[in-house]
């Protein structure tokens, strides 16, 4: 297991092959509050995976015992004025985009509060796993401002426009049993098993063809909204990214000759 560093708040460890990355929130004594310098890291981290080959898949974690992440560091945002707001506005919204356009598929492992800003961080991953500890929600509202990480629009995409609606507006907390039946969450593992639960699935998935991986992710979020026949052609764009990969390649041969694929990623 490798560690790296992305400044004060952020931790990157990697399996032994490097095929698994773990992004782990590291910022214990503020619950993980995203704060002007963790939104820089959190951004810094993710172009890093994202230009590494080896990585298949990547982990969202938190260091946090209670905690998953708690949003905005409002600490921090009560002392700005308006125009230092503005400028943090940018900085901001890369650490969410940064998440949400890795090109391998993400999961989340939450525990704890996963409020505002955090449980953006957990929507803009793939696949969210959580434990019995887990409260979730978007209460920006209730502090007079909206969704700003991209909860207004991936929250409606995972439960409905009816529910989005709901949720935001009344920005109430949901617990972890609920969560789970509202599809807010979609897998909910015994207590102290989030982490451990989402390390296990990215290895299964890890196993994977990394060429058809990356492929499957962007037919998914390429099409996701679109009419069925604009959305096939994505599917297609992306099949023709495959069809004649070496990872194609060793994969049909690895069937044939019933071994496990020793995937040449390209």
């Amino acid at each position: 297991m490798s560690e790296e560093r992305f400044g004060e708040f952020v931790l990157v460890r990697r399996d032994g092959e490097g095929h698994v990355a773990e992004l782990a929130l590291d910022r214990p004594r503020a619950m993980n509050a995203v704060s002007t310098a963790m939104a820089r890291s959190l951004t810094e981290a993710c172009a890093a995976l994202s230009a590494d080959p080896g990585v298949r898949v990547v982990v969202l974690t938190s260091t946090h015992e209670r905690a998953f992440c708690v949003g905005a560091d409002l600490k921090e945002r009560n002392s700005f004025t308006d125009a230092d707001l503005l400028r943090q506005r940018p900085v901001a919204r890369g650490a969410y985009t940064a998440v949400l356009e890795l090109p391998v598929p993400t999961v989340a492992a939450v525990h704890g509060f996963a409020l505002g800003g955090g449980f953006e961080l957990a929507l803009s991953c793939d696949v969210i796993v959580a434990d019995p500890t887990a409260v979730v929600g978007l209460p920006e509202v209730s502090v007079g401002v909206i969704p700003g990480g991209g909860g207004t629009q991936l929250l409606p995409r995972r439960v409905g426009a009816a529910r989005a609606a709901e949720l935001v507006f009344t920005a109430r907390r949901v617990e972890a049993a609920e969560a789970r039946e509202l599809g807010l969450v979609d897998v909910l593992t015994e207590k102290g098993r989030d982490r451990d639960e989402a390390l296990e699935m990215a290895s299964r998935i890890a196993a994977n063809s990394p060429v058809g991986l990356r492929a499957a992710k962007r037919a998914l979020r390429l099409g996701h909204g679109l009419d069925l026949r604009a959305g096939l052609e994505v599917e297609d764009a992306a099949w023709r990214t495959v069809a004649f990969s070496g990872d194609r390649a060793e994969g049909v041969a690895a069937f044939n000759e019933k071994r496990a694929p020793r995937w040449p990623g390209e």
